[in-house]
């Protein structure tokens, strides 16, 4: 046994053969890179924008100029707006049938299993390529059930819709809250519009897609869904990127809004490269008796900030958060949650998993705060990380704020490493070391897994496979 337990293994990188694949950029239009009022202007004209919109637009860049760079989590040093191109048209328009979408565009999304998973288990499908939903389509059946679900810029010009889009659009994340969301404001493209009509039950998921595939180039895609009183809905959102050698952005918006008794799931796999800054805000207002469920693999990117946000606006509303973040060579991602109790007897729980090799860095900074008429809410915060050798770095840095005393308010955090006790154990009954390892972080990331959609849980174990023969560890 002791010859054995001195064989050393290695955890590899993860497997992004697929994603890699870089198709020749194609673009029918493009604006110059930077970002000034005339680019801001030339991508409200390209996207037909309603008067107010564009001055939306206009007035985001001003709160951009504005505003300073987070002072806290990684360095964003690697990051210049002014090589960045902020607007890019694929050669093609939206298309509602697959077959008409353009080969080079459609191999790539078939490469990833689009629209495979549709035909298989989806009720509705948008693929947004670089800054352009290139297809959408949804079943007519959900049609029928009053469901909508179309691309932001269709919404937006919407007689019936635009109203609605108008009244919701940024405001639960103004272009005020930081840099990057008023970046978000001035030139947001592309993106997803959902409502669900009152008491509406959608069995089946709804799901877009984004790939950013041109080098140095932004991706800001804006998501809003509406789910009204008693309905339900589950969406599904994924991401990816081929590596390049300049860095890439991305820094896409997600607003929703969950109606009294209503309940949405959201779960997302983020498969950044390793060139991108992945600037993501996502956030979510719930109403009375209302339930958000969150699901979030994160993996990829060079540098991550994402931090989910619940605002628990109705009494005996409820939010759980379910995550997993993967960090390797080159890698700081920032990662968490946080929840606003703003009524009595709300419930939160936070549950997150990090898994970091390779001198990679995971930071689990969450936030709870519990305002004063929250009273009799209960909020449960468990983080637990896995650091695979001895040259990654994994930090917990939570955050709480009570503001009055009938509370219910827990919180574990657990860092560690792979057990060379464990590791014995399973080896003595007869398990080589490479199975040994691959099982204790298979184990470690199933409660994770197993929330996720079947196809995305293969995905993450994909992600995470560990191929253990090897080098040092």
């Amino acid at each position: 046994m002791n010859a054995l337990r001195k064989k050393k293994t290695q955890v590899k990188d993860i497997d992004r053969t697929v994603y890699d694949i870089r198709d020749r950029v194609n673009a029918s239009y493009q604006v110059d890179q930077g970002l000034t009022a005339e680019i801001v202007n030339e991508i409200s004209a390209a996207k037909h924008d309603p008067e107010w919109m564009r001055q939306f637009r206009l007035n985001s860049l001003e709160v951009y100029n504005r505003l300073r760079l987070p002072g806290w989590g990684p360095p964003l040093d690697g990051l210049n707006m002014e090589k960045i191109v902020t607007y890019i048209r694929p050669n093609t328009d939206m298309k509602g049938k697959w077959s008409e979408v353009p080969d080079d565009i459609k191999n790539t999304f078939e490469r990833l299993g689009i629209p495979e998973a549709e035909r298989k288990s989806l009720a509705g499908v948008g693929a947004q390529y670089d800054s352009e939903v290139v297809y959408h389509n949804v079943r007519e059946e959900v049609r029928r059930q009053g469901v909508v679900y179309t691309d932001m810029e269709s919404a937006v010009r919407d007689p019936k819709y635009g109203p609605m889009v108008r009244e919701h659009f940024m405001k639960l994340v103004p272009p005020e809250d930081h840099k990057f969301a008023a970046l978000h404001g001035a030139v947001w493209s592309g993106g997803s519009f959902v409502f669900v009509p009152p008491g509406v039950q959608v069995e089946i998921p709804l799901q877009s897609y984004f790939r950013l595939n041109a080098p140095g180039a932004g991706q800001f895609e804006h998501t809003l869904i509406i789910v009204s009183d008693g309905a339900s809905l589950h969406f599904i959102e994924g991401c990816s990127a081929p590596k390049y050698n300049v860095a890439n952005l991305h820094a896409g918006c997600v607003e929703l809004f969950v109606g009294k008794n209503a309940r949405l799931r959201y779960s997302t796999i983020e498969n950044w490269s390793k060139n991108m800054y992945n600037l993501n805000t996502k956030r979510a207002l719930i109403e009375e008796g209302g339930t958000m469920e969150w699901v979030s693999g994160s993996f990829g990117s060079h540098v991550s900030y994402l931090y989910p946000m619940t605002i628990l606006k109705g009494e005996g509303s409820r939010m759980e958060f379910t995550g997993i973040t993967f960090a390797g060579h080159g890698q700081s991602l920032d990662t968490g949650a946080k929840v606003v109790h703003a009524a009595p007897h709300t419930y939160s729980s936070i549950s997150t998993k990090s898994i970091s090799k390779d001198g990679g860095e995971c930071t689990y900074r969450s936030s709870v705060s519990i305002l004063p008429q929250a009273r009799g809410s209960k909020s449960s915060v468990s983080c637990e990380s896995l650091m695979l050798d001895d040259r990654s770095r994994s930090d917990t840095i939570p955050v709480m704020d009570i503001r009055n005393d009938d509370v219910d308010v827990g919180h574990e955090a657990k860092i560690g490493r792979i057990s060379d006790d464990a590791i014995f154990y399973l080896m003595s009954r007869g398990i080589s070391e490479e199975d040994a390892r691959a099982m204790i972080v298979t184990g470690f990331a199933e409660p994770i897994a197993k929330e996720l959609p079947v196809e995305y849980a293969v995905e993450m174990n994909n992600l995470i496979k560990l191929e253990m023969e090897g080098a040092t560890g």
